[in-house]
């Protein structure tokens, strides 16, 4: 299957209108006034969209993550070494971290994949097959899980002095984004959320952001994990420079200054899109692949799902060129797909009220019941 094909399947998985509007009329008729859920209304409606059923459950749950290191980092835009991205690959598959600790706590599976991480990992540590993490286990510090290996180089080359990859390999990027996605469908799995580790990757997230929008690089990039002065200076020239006159398509933009996590995540959003998958959103960089994957194929905002309004200054701009709404805001920026988690659980609240909400008509108090219920002074 090559992209093209991928692509116009996409444009063609429309949401179901029909369901849609059968489930804005249940809204309308449940106990309660219309629009009194809000955006827990919205959300059971888009669903129906998505799945083309009225009721929906999205029980069934997994993250699916992309590590991956930059060359640019080695230019000082990134105030973390690269052993971060190494120690913290490794730390997922113990719940060690901060997305997999409360995907563990929430019962969310989880899916590792090494697209290019920079220093080593015990090859016994890796799997060649998509293989899902499950939850439930405590933090006795085993590893219970494996990485899934499809390294496309040890990080890529640093984007401030060439491309930081060749256009080949941004497509093989986006197609193991969008295999990952196939092995979400296949697995049973209701809804995903797509994460990222990798140093420097606000750096080259900030490139696809300015090139899509056009948006100063001045304006919102911001010290990622905690820049000094003079790392945010270089930072900011590093965007400018890489987009300013650059004139390419989006797969070539991909190629020149984005990364092999950003690239892959984009894929699984296009394979959300293909596979008709509920997919949650992180922070700034999954929005900025969101975003990618918008621009390649419109229709697959159709499939997305905001989690929350991310700290990082260039998130807003992201997610207001999705045309989507943060489900919430915890002054949250961590990433790695910290906030899917939540944000499933709020999915659960949308299609609970949808399932189990009775009717007026279903509600209704008969005169024998209210005749009972006083006897049993329910009333």
């Amino acid at each position: 299957m090559d992209l093209k094909e991928i692509l116009e399947t996409i444009e063609k998985n429309k949401p179901y209108t029909d369901k849609i509007e059968e489930a804005k009329k249940r809204e309308e008729v449940l106990a309660k006034p219309t629009g009194a859920l809000g955006d827990l209304e919205t959300m059971a409606v888009k669903l129906s969209g998505i799945t083309g059923k009225v009721k929906n459950s999205v029980e069934k749950q997994t993250i699916v993550l992309f590590s991956a290191d930059n060359g640019v980092a080695e230019t000082g835009v990134a105030s973390a070494p690269q052993s971060v991205t190494q120690s913290q690959t490794v730390n997922f598959l113990r719940h060690f971290t901060g997305m997999s600790s409360l995907a563990n706590h929430f019962g969310c599976d989880m899916l590792i994949i090494d697209m290019g991480v920079k220093l080593p990992i015990s090859d016994e540590l890796y799997t060649d097959t998509f293989d899902f993490i499950p939850s439930g286990f405590d933090h006795t510090g085993e590893f219970r899980g494996k990485i899934v290996g499809r390294k496309l180089g040890k990080g890529t080359r640093d984007l401030s002095k060439e491309p930081a990859m060749d256009r080949d390999t941004a497509l093989k990027a986006i197609m193991t984004g969008f295999d990952a996605a196939k092995a979400v469908k296949d697995s049973g799995y209701q809804v995903f959320g797509i994460g990222e580790m990798g140093i420097g990757n606000t750096t080259t997230s900030s490139c696809m952001l300015s090139y899509i929008t056009g948006a100063d690089p001045e304006s919102f990039i911001g010290r990622g994990g905690g820049l000094n002065d003079e790392g945010l200076r270089k930072k900011i020239d590093v965007v400018k420079n890489a987009v300013t006159g650059f004139d390419g398509d989006i797969i070539d933009a991909m190629a020149a200054f984005s990364g092999f996590d950003i690239n892959a995540m984009a894929g699984a959003y296009l394979g959300a899109a293909y596979y008709r998958i509920p997919v949650v959103i992180d922070g700034f960089i999954s929005a900025v692949a969101a975003l990618i994957a918008y621009t390649i194929a419109p229709n697959t905002v159709n499939f997305m799902f905001s989690s929350h309004e991310s700290k990082e200054p260039g998130y807003l701009i992201a997610i207001d060129a999705l045309g989507l709404k943060p489900m919430f805001n915890l002054g949250m920026r961590l990433g790695e797909g910290s906030g899917c988690p939540i944000a499933f659980k709020i999915l659960e609240a949308a299609t609970t009220h949808m399932n189990d909400m009775a009717t007026f008509a279903e509600g209704a108090i008969d005169a024998d019941y209210l005749k009972e219920g006083k006897e049993k002074k329910f009333f």
